[in-house]
């Protein structure tokens, strides 16, 4: 992202979302975030992805929170480093802890899903964790602790 412009960027983002991101966008997953929704949840992504690439997704499940890895600018260009905490194991516990203090939000009662070992740390600290589609690590990790584990593509992940 260092060496290109970013009208270059902001266009490769565009089609990179429809293209790429938008066909893969699944009805369950949106389905899941609207019974959150009307469940009165806060709604949050927390992602180890760069806030370039998740602000847009977020925006179209229409969560207003997130939590990503910030891609470090200097004079309107990245420079290709991490600005803060990267978003990233552990990282997301503290960010996720500083987010919520800021927010006066408690967490608990809070479930938090992912597919990713990388995520444990996470769904270690929340009162509702639950691998979704999960990589083999997770879905071992999670079975071993009873987790739910569910599938957002039309099938049970357990």
């Amino acid at each position: 992202m260092r060496d290109k412009r970013p009208e270059d960027l902001e266009r490769w983002l565009r089609d990179f979302l429809s293209e790429k991101i938008e066909p893969i966008i699944l009805p369950m997953a949106r389905e899941l975030v609207e019974r959150h929704r009307a469940g009165g949840d806060t709604l949050l992504v927390i992602t180890a992805t760069n806030e370039l690439v998740t602000a847009p997704i977020a925006e179209r499940f229409g969560i207003p929170n997130l939590i990503a890895t910030v891609p470090e600018k200097v004079g309107g260009r990245f420079t290709g480093e991490v600005a803060g905490t990267p978003s990233f194991q552990e990282g997301k516990v503290e960010r996720l802890l500083d987010w919520a203090q800021t927010a006066g939000i408690e967490l608990a009662g809070s479930t938090f899903y992912s597919d990713s070992h990388n995520d444990i740390p996470l769904l270690e600290r929340v009162d509702y964790p639950v691998a979704v589609d999960p990589d083999e690590h997770l879905r071992r990790y999670a079975s071993g602790r009873g987790w739910p584990l569910i599938s957002l593509r039309g099938k049970r992940a357990s």
